[in-house]
């Protein structure tokens, strides 16, 4: 009897406390083993913008831009002086939402993903504000579950921008390392646990951040992260963050996700 019971606790207390059925319950998945993405949970982002940070992409929803094969969504850039209604850009690539499809308010939020090498990619795993409640960015808030340099294949970053309207706008954020091998060798999981008042950071099951201060404009703590929220994964180019890409960056470039699983407590 004290044998089992050993074993038990043993098995009980290997489980990472991320995992365990009695805290976190599967509410929204995308496997992505289908033909084509799902239209009921996703919306394809169609704009030749910049999104604000100088990038260099415009999102198209080609399939070479955007697509579904072998069990992974592809979010795949080009170097193809794509245009959009009149606006033609060198670079051309994909970005998804779920917006009005997959809105929550607190959650485990966790996606496995391959990333891109190369200079001037930037391939990201995000958080908006379905309802921006407080005000324009970032007075609402943004999570940043992951965001990657292409020409820094080791690291990931994680972070939360909140404050005032731009540009009085703040941001904090943490960033994780491999020890061995890259980002953009294998797949990898990355992971977000958002509860009131404070939200943890994981890649690959281990956690390497935690945040309990940010503030808001809008209205007091723990505001802007009390509302709900929805997903966006894309690939840009060039940009403020990553600086533009060199002759020596690949192009087509993948952002290939196997899924994306959303949890909340019951």
């Amino acid at each position: 009897m004290h044998i089992r019971l050993t074993a038990l606790l043993l098995i009980i207390f290997c489980i990472p406390s991320t995992l365990r059925a009695d805290e976190w319950k599967l509410v929204w998945q995308d496997e992505f083993e289908g033909k084509s993405l799902n239209y009921q949970q996703w919306e394809t982002e169609v704009n030749a913008f910049g999104v604000g940070n100088q990038e260099l992409q415009i999102y198209t929803d080609r399939p070479q831009n955007v697509r579904v094969e072998d069990g992974h969504l592809v979010l795949e850039a080009h170097r193809d002086n794509a245009g959009i209604a009149g606006t033609v850009r060198e670079y051309s690539s994909g970005r998804i939402r779920s917006k009005h499809r997959g809105d929550w308010k607190y959650g485990r939020f966790e996606i496995r993903a391959k990333l891109p090498a190369g200079q001037g990619l930037w391939p990201a795993i995000w958080m908006l504000p379905t309802d921006e409640k407080y005000g324009t960015w970032a007075s609402s808030g943004e999570i940043d579950i992951m965001e990657f340099k292409g020409q820094e294949p080791k690291t990931v970053l994680g972070t939360l921008h909140y404050g005032g309207q731009w540009p009085n706008n703040a941001y904090s954020g943490d960033k994780i390392e491999l020890k061995q091998g890259s980002f953009t060798e294998d797949f990898h999981t990355f992971a977000i646990e958002w509860e009131e008042g404070v939200i943890r950071w994981y890649v690959d099951g281990k956690l390497y951040q935690t945040q309990t201060k940010w503030h808001s404009a809008g209205a007091e703590f723990p505001a802007p992260f009390d509302q709900r929220f929805h997903l966006v994964m894309n690939l840009s180019v060039g940009g403020q963050f990553v600086g533009n890409p060199i002759p020596e960056t690949q192009f087509p470039a993948q952002f290939v996700v196997d899924y994306v699983r959303v949890y909340q407590k019951p």
